[in-house]
């Protein structure tokens, strides 16, 4: 069994990645299950800045393979926003059901063609001998005018997906892992780590 430590303090990924991989030959290890009280400051100007930046630190710390990830939902209407700041878009502590509230009033007078957006997601697997390795992936969609759903976390609410008509947050998590950003990041970085660990 291969293992990975994945440089996030975020459950939610840790869940959703964890799932992605069960009953495979690889392992993800949480920072918190290693023992790892460490949170890394995002500086970087793109989510795969943000991901390297993750991964070297923790890296550097442990001196073992490391794997993060910076995602984000970007919307067509607010020129990419929240992108980069999707977790700190109104402030860290604000709920998501405050900030999807919030994106889906700043698209009103948005026409039906300008509400396009799409999470997108790069992971960045970092060694300590200095190879680097990079997936990116992306699940578009439009902004919805209602959130809806009950599954997933963050934004998943809001992102509409015209080909199942329902939320990303209306899809089981299996559905979900099948077509989302981090799915498919996820799916091209673990032939990477079944090659390179």
């Amino acid at each position: 069994m291969k293992k990975i430590i994945l440089a996030t303090n975020n459950e939610n990924k840790v869940r959703e990645i964890s799932e992605m991989l069960s009953g495979g030959d690889i392992k993800v290890i949480s920072l918190k299950e290693a023992g790892i009280k460490k949170d890394v400051e995002e500086t970087g100007e793109t989510f795969k800045e943000n991901a390297a930046i993750k991964a070297r630190e923790i890296c550097r710390m442990i001196n073992e393979p490391v794997l993060a990830d910076d995602s984000g939902l970007e919307v067509d209407y607010l020129d990419g926003a929240p992108g980069i700041y999707s977790s700190r878009f109104m402030g860290e502590d604000t709920p998501y059901s405050e900030k999807n509230r919030a994106i889906i009033e700043k698209l009103e007078d948005a026409k039906e063609e300008e509400r396009g957006a799409a999470f997108r997601c790069v992971m960045a697997l970092v060694f300590p001998d200095g190879r680097e390795y990079y997936t990116e992936g992306k699940m578009p969609g439009v902004i919805a005018k209602e959130p809806e759903g009950e599954n997933g976390f963050g934004y998943d609410p809001i992102l509409f997906l015209p080909e199942y008509e329902k939320t990303s947050a209306q899809l089981t998590p299996e559905e979900k892992n099948a077509i989302s950003h981090r799915g498919e990041a996820l799916r091209k970085m673990v032939e990477i780590i079944r090659r390179e660990i």
